[in-house]
């Protein structure tokens, strides 16, 4: 329990620290700023996963590491979509981190209902954690074939049922999520943003779970290398909002990653690959496919 109070206490002082000090005002986050902020977060998590090896032992703390890898590397997809929602309803830049961290704050919550489920379907099913890797193959079958797609949020049928029961503003109001008209609560454009990032973060969270739940089934390992991964979300999607389009072999190996990881699992009973190797392949990946970005650059399209 100790460990649970330290953990939220850590977290809650460096969101009140983002909050009321490096984001004390609403403002346009430069790429300066947000690799500052980046590096802030990043170190935040080596400074935990330092505190678990002291604490914990050396095999969870490279468990929280691979976890928190993953989590990582798999958040850069859900990247895309936030880029997507954002020029679509064309949000100001200066109001962007206020609906992720809105957002996060949300995550937060969602995130250990999801996983405290998952943890305890793989403890009393352990048939699930073949789904799960099932699951996690057809995902990574399906990202190697799918095609580059625009993203059309107006027919996501959750929007629609939201635009059905609460009213929504044709314009934005500042950096509020409602406002007042005629004396009635409207929602504006920008919950309808913070909506939809929410909706987002939950189909990322039904491949990115199961992913980590191949590295450890301890509650409190997976939870928290999830959390330091959405919390650094934000200031890594100000970083890379304009290079996103250059690391386009990224996709596959994110693809070959929820491959490996879903093989780990279908194989668990018959080869145990120690968490030490795992770590090693998700890295050498990730660093192949920044690498064959940078040396083949994506081809220029002709109008």
């Amino acid at each position: 329990m100790i460990f649970w109070i330290g953990f939220f206490a850590f977290v809650f002082l460096a969101l009140y620290v983002d909050m009321t000090v490096l984001n004390k005002k609403v403002h346009t986050i430069r790429l300066k700023e947000a690799l500052k902020q980046s590096a802030f977060w990043i170190g935040l998590a080596v400074i935990f996963n330092i505190a678990v090896y002291f604490f914990m032992g050396t095999e969870k703390a490279v468990e929280f590491l691979t976890a928190y890898l993953i989590e990582e590397s798999l958040s850069m997809d859900n990247l895309f979509v936030f880029l997507m929602i954002f020029q679509y309803f064309q949000v100001p830049d200066q109001y962007q981190h206020k609906v992720l961290y809105w957002g996060i704050l949300s995550a937060i919550v969602m995130r250990l209902i999801f996983i405290f489920a998952g943890v305890t379907l793989v403890a009393k099913f352990h048939w699930v954690i073949y789904v799960f890797g099932a699951f996690l193959v057809f995902t990574a079958i399906k990202m190697l074939l799918k095609k580059d797609e625009e993203i059309h949020p107006e027919n996501n049928p959750m929007l629609k049922l939201f635009k059905r029961f609460v009213p929504v503003t044709h314009e934005y109001h500042q950096s509020h999520f409602f406002t007042k008209e005629a004396g009635r609560l409207i929602a504006t454009p920008l919950m309808v943003v913070l909506f939809m990032i929410e909706i987002s973060d939950i189909a990322f969270a039904v491949d990115s779970i199961p992913a980590v739940l191949c590295v450890s089934n301890d509650l409190f390992i997976v939870y928290t290398s999830n959390i330091f991964a959405i919390l650094g979300l934000r200031s890594l999607y100000f970083a890379l909002a304009g290079l996103m389009p250059l690391f386009h072999y990224l996709k596959y190996g994110l693809a070959f990653i929820l491959g490996f990881i879903g093989t780990k699992m279908l194989i668990v009973n018959f080869c145990k690959i120690p968490t030490g190797i795992a770590l090693g392949v998700v890295g050498s990946i990730l660093i192949l496919s920044v690498i064959a970005s940078i040396v083949f650059p994506p081809k220029k399209k002709e109008n």
